[in-house]
């Protein structure tokens, strides 16, 4: 992963490497409160932006994955393979987080590794998309990173206990 971001108000931005999928990897420590506002403002300008995505939401809510995606998109222009597309595995999040369910016993017995990185390479936004999505994604985050912390609400606030007991978790 390549890292950028807020590890000092508890939240990392990451992006994964070596995966056919272009993916933003977001991670709190114990402020989810953080994870969730940077995550939503990542989603409300993909979304203003027209850009269909996926979230996947792992770690007790500790780690987010959001996948843009333009899959949808290339289909109504008509540039998708059309070997991909007689599969019709319509890739969403279980497809590309590596779970790919084939319909077919013909795709079934000629999948490989070099199908399933072609048919999530398709999935994958274009290089200048996810460059801008990433811009705004180190904006959201400097931007936050600077904002006075939430103030505590009250003790009565509940702790997990997967985090460590000097956590805090405010809804």
């Amino acid at each position: 992963m390549n890292s950028k971001g807020l590890n000092e108000v508890g939240v990392m931005v990451s992006e994964l490497l070596d995966y056919p999928v272009r993916v933003f990897v977001f991670e709190a420590g114990c402020k989810l409160r953080m994870l969730s506002d940077v995550v939503a403002s990542c989603c409300f300008y993909l979304q203003n932006n027209n850009i269909p995505f996926n979230i996947l939401i792992s770690n007790f809510g500790h780690r987010v994955f959001l996948l843009p995606q333009c899959y949808a998109q290339k289909q109504a222009r008509g540039e998708v393979n059309h070997k991909l597309l007689d599969t019709q595995v319509n890739p969403a999040v279980w497809e590309m987080s590596g779970h790919i369910v084939l319909k077919r016993r013909k795709d079934f017995v000629e999948a490989s590794e070099e199908y399933a990185c072609k048919l999530l390479s398709e999935v994958s936004l274009p290089d200048d998309q996810f460059l801008e999505a990433k811009e705004h994604i180190i904006e959201v985050t400097s931007r936050l990173s600077q904002e006075e912390p939430a103030s505590i609400q009250q003790e009565s606030d509940f702790v997990t206990s997967y985090l460590p007991q000097d956590c805090l978790v405010l809804l």
